[in-house]
């Protein structure tokens, strides 16, 4: 038998490290090739890792969330033959090892890694548990008698001594009744029993996909002096239209949602301003101006946020957008998405569908300088032509780099997208 170790993979464009967010097999499993060993993270997308042989799962070196670098072992399967023998460290990091002086003697294996220490948690003290007297609780009003002491310790927890049950004289409330109201085990003096404060604390670490979007909301809302503008649509004609198209569609078109419209628009206006479909290097003060629209649209997955890209939506019409917008959605959802079409959009739509409130503030996608965020339709009444009547009416609440964009151009930017909105017919005029 023999041992076949498997490193963290190279995923190319400069990764040089990544983290394990999923272990699929355990010490012990029995696997054969191609089955999915583990998942790790490289920036947005899970790179998952097949076993290249049949074997026994014999190690799996590094730990959940753990960072690991590009060519370091990380898993070691025990295979038929001599396996593929190779050290632990990446190559960059790798020692000469001494030769042993005897060379007759059969080379000793090498030591079991010190199993990693689990994070340190606060130990909390099992309180002290008193027997609850008999007696009548205290009256309702009067005021309970306890020491500064117990005050305070019950004031940090959040706890009313007025419904903790006191055993001292004339009712004064000790340490030990705290302990046992905190415990459960004291009725509370005043009230029903089942309001009780709730002392649990869940640790949750945070680690893959929520990792990664903290770490850029943090650094965009750091570097990024936002400035957000909202602005009123009416989407009446739009939705009538949307809805006598789907309507007529073909079998093999897709159901059109009201935001392949709104990529239009996004495209259409980025004609009149083109400094908004941009990425800024702020380290070098150079602003990267693009005559495509790659629109990042932001979706919900069970992980977490993702920005699949629609590339060049210029070049597709409202069906391709569509068809497009679901294919990637779908990959998001079910992780068969690339990494490639998580990156290169040059702004961002985002939308929170039928909760998308009446005002949001979204987060700007760095190093892009705008992103188009979409709330919920609700019907209003609008005053129109002497009375009012109910229309369909939507609100655009985007963000952008005030740094690059003034509020004047931003304003204008969203009144362009309005207007196309709101007179459907002009989204398909060519010029």
């Amino acid at each position: 038998m023999g041992v076949y170790k498997i490193r963290m993979p190279d995923v190319g464009e400069g990764i040089t490290e990544a983290e394990i967010v999923e272990w699929n097999v355990k010490v012990g499993d029995v696997v054969k090739e191609d089955d999915v060993l583990a998942g790790v993270m490289t920036d947005k997308a899970t790179v998952e890792i097949p076993s290249p042989v049949d074997g026994t799962i014999k190690e799996l070196l590094g730990e959940i969330g753990e960072m690991t670098a590009v060519g370091t072992v990380i898993i070691a399967l025990e295979v038929e033959g001599e396996g593929n023998n190779i050290p632990d460290t990446p190559k960059a990091e790798e020692k000469a090892e001494e030769t042993p002086a005897d060379d007759t003697k059969a080379e000793a294996p090498a030591p079991a890694p010190a199993p990693k220490p689990e994070p340190k948690k606060t130990p909390v003290p099992k309180p002290a548990t008193v027997k609850r007297p008999s007696g009548a609780p205290r009256a309702e009003g009067e005021r309970p008698l306890a020491s500064p002491a117990v005050r305070k310790r019950a004031m940090d927890a959040g706890i009313k001594l007025q419904y903790v049950h006191g055993t001292g004289p004339a009712g004064r409330i000790s340490h030990e009744d705290l302990d046992a109201y905190i415990s459960g085990e004291s009725a509370p003096a005043v009230g029903g029993a089942s309001r009780r404060p709730n002392t649990d604390v869940e640790e949750i670490r945070v680690i893959g996909l929520r990792r990664k979007i903290a770490e850029r909301m943090q650094d965009a809302k750091r570097r990024i002096p936002h400035i957000t503008y909202v602005e009123e649509v009416d989407v009446t004609e739009l939705e009538s239209l949307r809805e006598h198209m789907n309507a007529s569609k073909r079998d093999d078109q897709p159901k059109l949602t009201i935001l392949p419209f709104i990529m239009l628009a996004m495209v259409k206006a980025l004609k009149d301003y083109p400094k908004l479909s941009s990425h800024y290097d702020d380290d070098a003060d150079v602003l990267y101006q693009y005559g495509a629209a790659h629109i990042g649209m932001a979706a919900q997955t069970p992980g977490g946020l993702m920005v699949p890209v629609i590339k060049h939506a210029e070049a597709l019409d409202v069906w391709g957008l569509a068809e497009e917008a679901k294919r990637l959605a779908g990959a998001a959802r079910d992780g068969s998405i690339k990494r490639e079409e998580l990156t290169g959009s040059t702004i961002t739509l985002s939308s929170l569908g039928r909760m998308g409130g009446i005002v949001s503030t979204p987060v700007i996608n760095s190093p892009e300088v705008a992103i188009v965020g979409v709330n919920k339709v609700a019907v209003r009444p609008v005053f129109q032509d002497g009375g009012f009547v109910p229309r369909k009416i939507m609100n655009l609440s985007s963000s952008f780099d005030h740094r690059i964009v003034d509020g004047w151009d931003a304003a204008e930017f969203i009144q362009r997208i309005r207007a196309l909105m709101e007179n459907p017919a002009t989204l398909f005029m060519e010029a």
